[in-house]
């Protein structure tokens, strides 16, 4: 009898410890970004998410991507192993805190304002002191905001996201909101707006830059290993290049 209670105990052990070495399931989080992170038939999709997806394909990985808001999708990348999140600003407060995958977008982000606002024609960002801009809680936005003097919860409006800073902009809360150039006419369409509703006035130099694909700090090292050689693979797609040189063209 005593043998084969110690056979059971070793193999439950053995049982557990397969268990508890067993990676934590890959997930992918992200925010609500048109054109780059769209929901449509209530799947995320958009070109950042499209090259997120071909990422997952070439490394024979299947995960469904989560929208939540940034500072929600932020917190659980930064507290969770194995988790991905698009599109991130490779900033260097974050450059240990995160594993880099590779470039998912370009973006040429600065000012937007009512086109009715013919009052609102700045230059330089520091002739904002006396304005309020909305944008995304935890954006690394946020931060070259407060390098020219704007300070959140004055000058700064935080939002949870695109659609609720766009919604401060039309209802007169603030004067400007921080987007994409090439994001305004999706987002007129996305809120039933007129083209034509908002004007992008002011691009902002050290908005304008790649995002990334990341991944968690504790994510495993062979997952890793696998994510970017499937990125470098992705790179040499049409379908990347299009995407990654869409926003850098000239605009008028």
């Amino acid at each position: 009898m005593c043998r084969y209670l110690i056979v059971l105990v070793m193999l439950f052990v053995s049982v557990a410890s397969q268990a508890t070495s067993q990676p934590a399931p890959l997930r992918v989080v992200t925010e609500l970004s048109p054109p780059h992170q769209t929901v449509v038939d209530g799947e995320v999709a958009g070109i950042s998410t499209s090259i997120v997806k071909a990422v997952l394909q070439q490394a024979g990985l299947d995960a469904r991507v989560e929208l939540y808001p940034w500072a929600r999708a932020y917190y659980i990348a930064s507290t969770t192993p194995n988790v991905l999140i698009y599109n991130m600003a490779r900033t260097p407060e974050r450059e240990a805190d995160f594993r880099w995958i590779g470039p998912v977008a370009s973006y040429r982000l600065g000012l937007v304002r009512l086109a009715e606002r013919t009052d609102l024609n700045p230059t330089r960002p520091e002739q904002l002191l006396h304005s309020s801009v909305a944008a995304q809680r935890d954006d690394f936005s946020v931060k070259v905001l407060e390098s020219y003097g704007l300070k959140s919860g004055r000058e700064i409006q935080l939002a949870a996201d695109i659609l609720e800073s766009w919604r401060l902009l039309l209802n007169g809360k603030v004067d400007y909101v921080v987007d994409d150039l090439m994001a305004i006419p999706d987002t007129e369409k996305q809120l039933k707006l007129p083209a034509g509703t908002v004007r992008f006035v002011l691009p902002i130099k050290e908005l304008e830059q790649q995002t990334y694909l990341a991944a968690s700090k504790n994510t495993d090292p062979a997952l890793l290993q696998q994510l970017q050689e499937a990125h470098r693979q992705v790179q040499r797609q049409p379908l990347y290049q299009q995407v990654m040189l869409a926003n850098l063209s000239p605009q008028n």
